[in-house]
């Protein structure tokens, strides 16, 4: 497996498998119901990024993960895994993915084991997790990285280029895949406080020129 240098070119940990976490345990994804992106604090991000994918059907290509319609979706057409491939133009920091599945109308084709991957490059991407899905219906949300903050409040987002999605595998055992929806989420913005500055004046000579007299 290839070494990725990802944020501080730390090493992060080998992939885990979530699937077997009980619903609401820390790191296991979170399924929102309905065909509505969930209403989630954090940034989305995804509109800055160029999106490519492994294969599709015509008419059913890359455009249909991020025009938030529901009743589309990236239809492969290749052999697995498949892939969706996520490029910025430059590095942005990510927390969390978000991933529109629809077991009831899409059956085989409803991804079981989702692979998550990102980097500097599509040549130098490291594993990150796998997500092991049973069903789903809904808007699957995860954090990208299982490594703890510092605060040991949640889970620390990543600098990237690069994140790649991979579908290793469907419900009962399909080919090819469907997926409905996808959207890149940002760390949480920093709020000021009222009695906070949006530009403080720290150095001597501002900090001269702060009052006016």
């Amino acid at each position: 497996m290839p070494t990725v240098a990802v944020a501080a070119r730390r090493r992060l940990a080998p992939p885990v498998p979530v699937g077997a976490l009980p619903p609401g345990s820390e790191g296991a994804p979170v399924i929102y119901p309905g065909r509505t992106p969930p209403k989630l604090p954090y940034p989305d991000i995804g509109h800055l990024a160029k999106w490519s994918v492994s294969s599709f059907k015509f008419g059913f290509g890359p455009e249909c993960l991020t025009d938030d319609d529901p009743e589309t979706f990236w239809h492969s057409d290749g052999p697995q895994p498949h892939f969706i491939t996520i490029e910025f133009p430059r590095k942005v920091s990510v927390q969390k993915l978000s991933v529109f599945l629809c077991y009831p109308l899409d059956d085989s084709y409803t991804p079981a084991n989702i692979g998550i991957r990102a980097g500097t490059g599509q040549a130098d991407t490291q594993d990150l997790r796998i997500v092991s899905l049973e069903r789903p219906d809904g808007w699957v949300t995860f954090d990208i990285c299982m490594e703890p903050s510092e605060d040991g409040d949640g889970f620390k987002h990543i600098d990237v280029y690069v994140i790649q999605i991979y579908i290793m595998n469907n419900h009962m055992n399909g080919k090819d895949t469907h997926v409905r929806g996808v959207k890149v989420l940002g760390p949480l913005e920093e709020k000021l406080k009222e009695y906070e500055e949006p530009f403080p004046f720290e150095t001597p000579p501002f900090k001269m020129y702060e009052c006016i007299r």
